[in-house]
């Protein structure tokens, strides 16, 4: 029983925290919702245009805005409500949703709106996801944070397990305008969650401009080795070994039902780490865990490539998104167990960058490689350069690979109080 209990899921963060518990109930939620959108809308993309590349230009259309607002996204949650922020944000999703829903409800579906909606929805998750990011350690202690990674890890995949089967019979028996308003449904509930926690305090600024401000934050992630390593091999590791813009046209070699399969099997691992991450804390070079769980990563995708048989597929899929939730996890710690507080919004925003520039960019790549040298060829050249990229990035960076997270938080708090961070108001994770 000693031996279960060290591997199973700490969820001390939901016992000692009724803010963290309505934000992660309220997320999840939501990202059940996404996850249908999130097949759907590729799946009908390939349905009208037969064209993997334009489905890999999705991921384009989302990566231009993302770009250009992460960074006010990241400023305004160090400067305003971050709880007013999410609000915001989920409120304007909702609405890209049930425009989704409307367009998907014509006799001829028009392409130009999936491409915009998936600008918009990008644009306002630039402002949304560093809000949430920065929110998270405000209401829950330092300690916890592994664990916190771990519930979270959970949350995004066990709603990608169940998202993309569910997607697939709700788009069979009801066609993807029913999809889509219950992503706009989940949404509602996210932000009545969000709208019943406590306010909590903005993190205190020195009166410089926006632009110095992000120069800060850049400044501050250079002279980090173990946050550019964080970013640069995530980059690397979805640019070149993310398959999924290929799923619908692999899909067909197999069975046309296998693409919501396909999506799953990228969620099942993940919930399996996460459900077993008690070894997580046990876990102290949270680079060198995250240079390691990289290689997995491209050495699966090729397997997926190389695969013939559709349990062999799954299998390497499955295997890719345990290893991707085990660099995620310890890449989340790393953030949140190093960043000062009053930079975390602005951090957020390069973290987001980071791991969202690899997908979106990854996409297109994939789709046009495929294009040029064949599906299966760009899968397997893919995952191939994904583990020679990580084996490059890991020597340029010794300082990620001897990071050691026991004396993180030590670092943070002395760093926190010398930027007078102790409000005389304090945060609600300080008064539990």
């Amino acid at each position: 029983m000693r031996w279960l209990r060290s591997i199973s899921l700490d969820l001390s963060p939901l016992r000692a925290s009724r803010d963290y518990r309505l934000l992660y109930t309220g997320q999840f939620v939501s990202l059940f919702g996404s996850a249908i959108s999130y097949v759907v809308l590729p799946v009908q993309m390939f349905a009208l245009t037969r064209s993997s590349l334009a489905v890999g230009l999705l991921g384009l259309a989302e990566f231009v805005p993302t770009l250009a607002l992460a960074f006010v996204g990241g400023t305004l949650a160090d400067r305003i409500d971050r709880r007013r922020l999410i609000i915001v944000a989920e409120t304007g999703m909702t609405m890209c949703c049930v425009g989704l829903a409307l367009n998907a409800a014509l006799p001829t579906p028009q392409v130009w709106m999936l491409y915009a909606s998936s600008a918009i929805v990008a644009g306002l998750n630039a402002v949304h996801r560093p809000a949430l990011e920065a929110l998270t350690p405000r209401i829950v202690p330092l300690e916890q944070m592994p664990a916190v990674a771990a519930l979270q890890t959970l949350r995004y995949n066990a709603s990608f397990i169940v998202g993309p089967g569910v997607a697939g019979l709700i788009v069979a028996a009801f066609g993807s305008t029913v999809a889509y308003l219950i992503d706009a449904v989940t949404f509602v509930v996210s932000v009545a969650c969000v709208a019943l926690m406590r306010p909590v305090s903005v993190p205190r600024q020195d009166g410089a401009s926006v632009l110095s401000g992000i120069g800060e934050a850049w400044r501050y992630a250079r002279s980090r080795q173990e946050l550019m390593g964080t970013y640069i091999l995530d980059i690397i590791a979805m640019f070149f070994g993310m398959p999924v813009a290929l799923f619908p046209a692999i899909a067909a070699q197999f069975d046309g039902a296998a693409v919501g399969w396909f999506y799953s099997m990228m969620a099942v691992g993940p919930v399996v780490v996460s459900a077993t991450s008690g070894w997580t804390a046990r876990v102290h070079r949270h680079g060198l865990a995250v240079t390691i769980a990289v290689l997995a990563w491209g050495t699966a995708i090729v397997g997926f490539g190389l695969a013939t048989s559709l349990p062999l597929a799954l299998a390497c899929l499955a295997t890719a998104g345990a290893a991707d939730a085990v660099s995620g996890l310890f890449r989340m710690t790393i953030w949140n167990q190093t960043i000062p507080d009053r930079l975390r919004g602005r951090m957020a925003s390069i973290e987001m960058v980071s791991y969202l520039t690899g997908p979106y960019l990854g996409n297109a790549e994939a789709g046009l490689a495929a294009a040029v040298v064949g599906l299966r060829s760009s899968v397997v050249m893919g995952g191939a350069l994904c583990v020679a990229g990580a084996g490059i990035a890991a020597a340029w960076l010794p300082g990620f690979i001897r990071y050691d997270g026991r004396t993180a938080a030590a670092r943070k708090r002395a760093i926190d109080r010398l930027d007078g961070e102790a409000h005389s108001t304090p945060t609600i994770a300080e008064r539990m």
